[in-house]
């Protein structure tokens, strides 16, 4: 009997920063055994990562996953292109939104489901300059809004 757990890997924290998630998807992911390894030992960085669509298949590129230590000849290019599945419907679905509205794919995290390895794509749009500071202010405000009731209540 299989686990239906999620065990989280890694998370792209800039993705949020610099874009606006508008839709999620969770797909599977193509590696090699050592890869597998590395993953578990959280030798994942999503930080510069992105999807593209190529002939009808989703990739994502930019990924790093490094050299498992006692992979020897087994190991792969840590920033090798890597295959994501996802039924045809929905990669045509995604081609289409991508070429109409000018939005692009980011894997937002790596995670464990059961035995296997799944990343979590956000279909995407860009912040401008202004909408990180709104973002940035917000935060802090939470933030005195948060210490002031702190204090208050203690």
């Amino acid at each position: 009997m299989q686990q239906t757990g999620l065990k989280t890997i890694a998370v792209n924290r800039q993705a949020r920063h610099e874009y606006f998630v508008q839709e999620s998807f969770e797909t599977g992911i193509v590696l090699v055994g050592t890869e597998v390894k590395s993953i578990r030992q959280g030798g994942v960085n999503l930080k510069d990562s992105w999807c593209s669509i190529d002939k009808g298949e989703l990739w994502i590129k930019g990924m790093h996953i490094s050299p498992y230590e006692k992979g020897n000849i087994f190991n792969t290019d840590p920033l090798r292109v890597r295959k994501l599945l996802m039924h045809h419907k929905e990669i045509d679905r995604l081609l289409g939104t991508l070429k109409q509205e000018g939005l692009t794919l980011i894997p937002l995290s790596l995670y464990f489901k059961g035995s296997r390895v799944k990343v979590q794509l956000g279909l995407c749009k860009g912040k401008k300059l202004h909408d990180k500071r709104d973002a940035a202010a917000a935060r802090d405000a939470k933030r005195e809004i948060d210490r002031a009731l702190k204090t208050r209540n203690q």
